[in-house]
């Protein structure tokens, strides 16, 4: 079967949209028609080699389609489901029977090297030697073949074209907020970075009821959106006494923060403004060899850093949960986004860089 895919092939090169001969699913894989993909930074990060992982490569991993075939082995799926794709994992290792798929024992071989776990790619383009499995789905594409375990089925009345981003960004955000830290009820949390996840982050902050949500990003129409999706403060970086803001308006230092920017000089601050205790979670891709220093003396009281993939969610069950979120207004991602046509994803990949869109949407 021949599908349109964009192919990442070089960091001075555009996106090019290619043929590619796609397989039929194994046994324990299932075909889907991309309806749409969000663009995560992610995506624009290998794309530009600032992180390295082998090119070329058809990347994208928000994608959001509709099943067209299942191979023989395949459970709790049938043609037709709609469904959101998320990352590759094994299912028998601990990490995967306790429900943390993002740290899986096959994590890196399954998502980040744009093949199956036995080497292959569901993608050819002649004798090109091309990545195909991006986070297990390659979803800049208008078909993929992906594992069972990527594929999440979510009810037919949600709408499909928004619901892609749930499979990274919204479920990073979110889960963060909901099981990564466990933010409670009266909590301060400062967000560091007001992007996808940063947003969805004060997006889970608001459905957890907490009573300070600090919001530190450089982009004025950003911080005017975190305002408008329930912060309670927002600071410039560029402006503001970042560090002393957010222990003023805290009285004392947040009780959690979000590093969600990938810049090093947020990840020191993330960590300084928190009380005692005081836990960061590290979201943001920081630049490869991105190393700290750390004062010994203030983790000791009872704060600490921790790195954090995926919100330690579990997508097979979350994703259908912030979908219903949706639908009952209590998570307006919506705002977030803007829709192109396929063939307008460099145009997306500029906007999205320039920080004119937050949430890119590529419409098959």
């Amino acid at each position: 079967m021949l599908i349109d895919a964009a192919l990442a092939t070089s960091p001075e090169l555009p996106f090019e949209i290619r043929q590619f001969k796609i397989e039929d699913p194994r046994q324990d894989e299932v075909l889907v028609k991309i309806v749409a993909s969000g663009i995560c930074h992610t995506d624009i990060a290998v794309k530009d080699q600032k992180v390295k992982l082998p090119l070329p490569m058809v990347l994208g991993h928000e994608g959001s389609g509709i099943v067209e075939s299942i191979g023989k082995n395949v459970s709790g799926l049938a043609i037709g489901d709609h469904v959101v794709l998320s990352g590759d994992f094994c299912g028998h290792c601990k990490r995967c029977i306790g429900k943390l798929p993002s740290y899986c024992d096959e994590f890196v071989e399954r998502n980040l090297t744009g093949k199956r776990i036995d080497g292959s790619s569901p993608l050819s383009l002649g004798d090109l030697v091309t990545g195909g499995r991006f986070v297990g789905q390659s979803s800049f594409a208008s078909y993929s073949v992906v594992s069972q375990h990527s594929a999440i089925k979510i009810d037919d009345s949600y709408p499909l074209h928004l619901m892609g981003p749930l499979g990274c960004g919204l479920t990073t955000g979110v889960g963060t907020i909901i099981h990564a830290l466990e933010v409670s009820e009266h909590d301060r949390i400062a967000i560091f970075g007001a992007g996808t996840v940063g947003l969805a982050a004060v997006m889970g902050s608001v459905l957890s009821n907490c009573s300070s949500i600090v919001v530190i990003d450089p982009i004025n129409h950003r911080r005017e959106l975190a305002l408008e999706l329930g912060a309670t403060h927002v600071l410039d970086p560029e402006e503001d006494r970042v560090v002393e803001g957010i222990l003023d308006i805290t009285e004392g230092g947040a009780d959690f923060s979000i590093e969600a920017s990938g810049n090093p000089a947020a990840v020191k601050m993330s960590i300084e403004c928190l009380a005692r205790p005081g836990w960061c979670a590290q979201v943001g891709a920081t630049p490869a060899q991105t190393f700290h220093s750390l004062d010994m003396d203030h983790l000791g009281f009872g704060r600490g850093i921790k790195g954090v993939v995926m919100g330690d969610a579990y997508a097979k069950e979350f994703v259908p949960y912030l979908a219903e979120l949706h639908s009952q207004g209590k998570l307006p991602f919506e705002k977030l986004v803007k829709e192109y046509k396929f063939d307008d994803i460099n145009l997306a990949i500029a906007d999205s860089r320039n920080g004119d869109v937050i949430k890119p949407i590529l419409i098959m």
